[in-house]
């Protein structure tokens, strides 16, 4: 195929000179207050020929079938398609495990290298189907832990100390870079989401949370909200950044993907739950940047078997250290990028999005791009495998590979620990595909019940869909990053002053607003290098000497919860029993130019006790009332110094009302809401349109229990 990047033994070279394509989110790592990304109705330029289906669905809102029900699930049918998911998963990531960290520079694979012994150790490129039973590997077993943990605590929202636990008691061994890094910090004390924010965990730029929490999305099916509050602990745990925006996309991609009409062609499905999770990340990260671009140069190829092209752009735009404006393309340094390693989550981002498109919803050509896609290959192949497993079923996987009996048994005790035999009578195995899909449908039940959608014995109604995201949510309430991306930054203080040699003294560091920060720009920093925290070590004070730490604001906020996160907790040669925390400490509140303690005009809550053992803490302090201050306060007592990673002011949470079918909000679910809908027509299904097929889902919604009510 033609192309570029291509030829062994010659220098990086484009065939001719090509402009560079200008994306929708137009990144650029200063831009913190534009909106970035053009109008949802924007039509991209150049776009290749596609089905007149697609183009319909790009250019117009698309219209759901009247008496088609994409929200109206069968429970034995999803039954069947989390299987699939499963089942397709572990065929993908052996498949891509072939390739995996191969070709990390030119000269790539391509389709020519599909069947040759070119893989690791060379190893054949091609399908893994043989397993029996299939190992669990790290695209596989952290999420089967998470489905362990919301199976057996009968609860879908983990706590960080339930996340932590699970950790501890299942996952020690095969764990890699973030992951690894995040299980050192669970050992000292360390709670989610600290173990994977850029002050602690220096692989927080990696892909690791994109591989180990996409079933939130198959959890909450069409909830995207839902999905994403699920997902944030887990996919905060190993992660910062834009990083965290490509997890979240990617749960969110299985959660919108269920959604979509089965009825219609592979590649709409894929394009309209793809543009639905895009509108997750934040228009400011790196991440979209990611999206947008790969998205335009797949339009804008006329080829649809030239995904080598595509790859070959994401090498220049977001990997290779070449000098700028290469033949027309700008260099990533350029662009305000720096080059990670090949597990970073951007190149691996951008690989499978590229197969998912190019893959067009055929499952094996999609494994076939990213196994040969360079990087990390098998955790894009797992991702996007197991999508097209759980949008397809079971079926379209046998279907796939007619000349073979794909086993259902999995093997969880080769990667973690302690984990239950299913399978006590199977001396390899421990579980099935099929028993573990028998687990979810619970779990995804109690999601649809507490969102508002209905259940009965056969069938699930997905309530109506919605967007939030507990990150952007953050990023709005934080007093430090809204005022810090103003002209006018809050300005800190700690008193006493110290010399660190950890960290360090600079009060600035816990008002930046990093810990609560969602832009997902491209950090500035080196790669591995963690954001320091303030702190006051050798301050030359007796124990019990007071410490204060205090932020003040230029004009009053509005404040909900106070938070302060603490620094790191360590031994010093002055200090040689570890330090770094208050034994005990005062809030004050700075209201009408005058510092006041609780019970004064306010009162508050705090989240939780000191604790010497949990470096990185975090207590909030959550008020009775919300209420204007200008400033934020802590003193206390210490036996040597303090550290603080970041104190800030939270406003109230927003209200987020989520759509629901009783239209009239009279709390009853009945045909006084199909009147009100003939009345005023609503969105019901989000398509962009209010439609016949909207009425339809009210409908069914409303006459949901008549079958079951006349049986009983």
């Amino acid at each position: 195929m033609g192309g570029f990047l291509r030829i062994a033994n010659e220098p990086v070279g484009l065939s001719e000179p090509i402009p560079p394509i200008q994306t929708r989110s137009a990144y650029n790592h200063n831009k913190t207050l534009e909106t970035l990304r053009a109008p949802r109705d924007h039509v991209l330029p150049s776009m290749r020929t596609l089905p007149a289906t697609i183009l319909t669905l790009l250019l117009a809102a698309p219209a759901l079938r009247a008496e088609s029900h994409p929200r109206l699930l069968d429970k034995s049918q999803y039954a069947d398609q989390l299987r699939a998911m499963w089942l397709a998963e572990a065929i993908a990531n052996w498949t891509g495990r072939r390739t995996e960290g191969v070709r990390q520079n030119p000269p790539f694979l391509t389709d020519a290298d599909w069947g040759t012994n070119n893989g690791s150790n060379g190893q054949l490129i091609d399908f893994v189907l043989f397993q029996n039973p299939w190992l669990a590997d790290d695209d596989t077993d952290i999420e089967y832990v998470y489905v362990h943990l919301m199976h057996t605590l009968a609860h879908n929202q983990l706590t960080p100390q339930e996340i932590a636990t699970g950790w501890t008691d299942h996952i020690n061994r095969f764990i890699w870079v973030a992951n690894a890094e995040a299980r050192a910090l669970i050992t000292r004390g360390v709670l989610p989401p600290m173990t994977g924010s850029s002050t602690t965990n220096k692989f927080y730029p990696r892909i690791d949370a994109q591989l180990t929490t996409e079933v939130f999305g198959a959890v909450a099916p069409g909830m995207t909200s839902r999905t994403l509050t699920l997902a944030d602990l887990p996919i905060r745990t190993v992660s910062s950044a834009y990083a965290t925006h490509a997890a979240q996309f990617f749960a969110a991609l299985y959660s919108e993907a269920v959604a979509t009409d089965p009825a219609s062609p592979m590649p709409e499905r894929i394009m309209l739950a793809m543009e639905r999770a895009r509108a997750v990340i934040p228009n400011t990260s790196k991440s979209a940047d990611i999206y947008d671009y790969v998205l335009t140069d797949f339009l804008d190829n006329p080829d649809i078997n030239d995904w080598e092209r595509t790859r070959d752009r994401i090498y220049v735009r977001y990997y290779a250290r070449l000098p700028d404006a290469y033949h027309g393309f700008p260099s990533p340094a350029s662009l305000g990028f720096k080059f990670r390693n090949w597990t970073a989550s951007d190149v691996n981002f951008a690989t499978a999005l590229m197969a998912l498109l190019y893959g067009e919803g055929d499952f094996k050509r999609t494994l076939q791009i990213a196994t040969l896609s360079g990087w990390d290959s098998d955790n894009p192949t797992a991702t996007m495998g197991a999508l097209i497993g759980l949008m397809q079923g079971t079926a379209a996987i046998n279907a796939a590979f007619p000349a073979v009996t794909l086993s259902d048994r999995f093997d969880i005790d080769r990667t973690r620990d302690n984990m239950p035999d299913y399978l006590p009578a199977d001396p390899q195995a421990q579980d099935t595909f099929t028993l573990l899909a028998n687990r979810m449908l619970p779990l995804v039940e109690r999601e649809v019940i507490a969102a508002g959608g209905l259940v009965d014995a056969a069938r699930i109604l997905l309530p109506p869909p919605h967007t939030s995201s507990p990150t952007t949510q953050l990023d709005a309430r934080s007093a430090n990053v809204q005022l810090n991306r103003s002209a006018s930054p809050p300005t800190a203080s700690i008193s006493p002053t110290g010399t660190p040699t950890v960290g360090t003294s600079d009060p600035s560091a816990f008002c930046s607003g990093a810990e609560h920060d969602s832009a997902g720009f491209e950090p500035q920093m080196s790669n591995n290098i963690l954001r320091a925290y303030c702190s006051n070590e050798a301050n030359a004070l007796p124990a019990g000497s007071t410490h204060t730490i205090q932020v003040e604001y230029p004009a009053p906020v509005t404040a909900h919860t106070i938070r302060f996160i603490e620094g790191d907790h360590f031994p010093t040669a002055a200090n040689p029993t570890t330090g770094g925390w208050f034994n005990s400490f005062t809030l004050e509140l700075k209201i009408a130019s005058t510092w006041t303690t609780s019970g004064s005009s306010w009162s508050a809550t705090q989240s939780d006790s000191l604790d010497p053992a949990r470096p990185f803490q975090i207590i909030d302090f959550l008020l009775d009332a919300p209420i204007l201050i200008e400033g934020i306060r802590l003193s206390g007592i210490s036996d040597s110094f303090v550290t603080c990673a970041e104190f800030d002011a939270l406003a109230p949470i927003p209200p987020d009302p989520a759509p629901s079918f009783d239209l009239n909000a009279d709390a009853l679910l009945n045909p006084e809401d199909l009147y009100t809908f003939s009345a005023s027509p609503t969105d019901l299904d989000d398509s962009g349109s209010t439609n016949p097929a909207d009425h339809a889902y009210c409908r069914t919604a409303v006459r949901f229990t008549e079958l079951t009510d006349t049986l009983n």
